[in-house]
């Protein structure tokens, strides 16, 4: 498989009055097209600060980061942003769906800012064929309120994958469920996975990121292991005779 992101010795430094906070320091890492890789580590470990560069949304103080081999650091912003709405597909533990507006209409969103050349008529019928895709069908026209905290991270899954995104960057995306709910919740995203779909997702739960192939652990902002493991069952089984990582 080919790199589809690659980061060079990235560090990211915050300024907190007179304290400098270094977030992440001399990170590099790979990831292939189709990974499915799960970011773990204790809080303040640069989990969440790693997941915003690769996002678009921060930029690292110093080092590169390459998608699809071109320097994002080196783009104007609105070419960053462009590649924010195209390439990348966002799921927060928090949903962040609008409350005022029906599911469907939450997932149209990213499609009114997209330049991916769906004509205005098709958005609506695009936007639900996101939505029937996580199994929510029947469920377009309720607000957020009127639905489970499992089927309000459906929708926000749906809008993230409503521009057909290279990646999908999640974060805790399972915080706020419980276990079922988690459950299938993971399951849409390992056949968004078999369908191609780079994920990278961060999570403190072992059992979620036995579902990745792949478990990056960070620790003080930089990488501290970086497992391949064959199958859940493995990954389930090691974690048990090491007590936990």
């Amino acid at each position: 498989m080919e790199n589809l992101i690659r980061i060079e010795d990235i560090h990211k430094t915050y300024q907190s009055g007179e304290v400098e906070v270094h977030a992440i320091r001399g990170l590099s890492l790979e990831v292939k097209r189709g990974e499915f890789i799960a970011i773990m580590g204790p809080s303040g470990s640069g989990k969440s600060t790693l997941l915003n560069i690769l996002g678009c949304l921060d930029k690292p103080t110093k080092g590169r980061y390459l998608l699809e081999g071109k320097d994002i650091s080196s783009l104007e912003e609105t070419e960053v942003a462009a590649i924010r709405n195209k390439k990348i597909g966002f799921v927060f533990q928090s949903f962040n769906l609008l409350p005022r507006a029906k599911a469907i209409e939450n997932v149209e969103l990213p499609l009114l800012f997209s330049r991916n050349g769906i004509p205005n008529r098709r958005k609506k019928e695009h936007a639900r064929e996101a939505f029937i895709s996580v199994g929510l069908e029947g469920r377009e026209n309720h607000y957020p309120s009127q639905l489970s905290g499992g089927e309000q991270q459906r929708v926000a899954i749906a809008r993230a994958i409503v521009n057909d995104p290279l990646i999908i960057l999640a974060d805790e995306p399972t915080g706020n469920l419980d276990t079922k709910s988690s459950e299938d919740i993971m399951e849409i995203f390992e056949t968004l996975n078999q369908n191609g779909k780079t994920i990278i997702l961060i999570t403190h739960e072992i059992e979620i990121a036995s579902y990745a192939m792949r478990q990056v652990y960070f620790r003080d902002g930089k990488v501290l292991k970086d497992n391949w493991i064959e199958s859940r069952r493995d990954m389930l089984k090691i974690v048990d005779n090491a007590g936990g990582l």
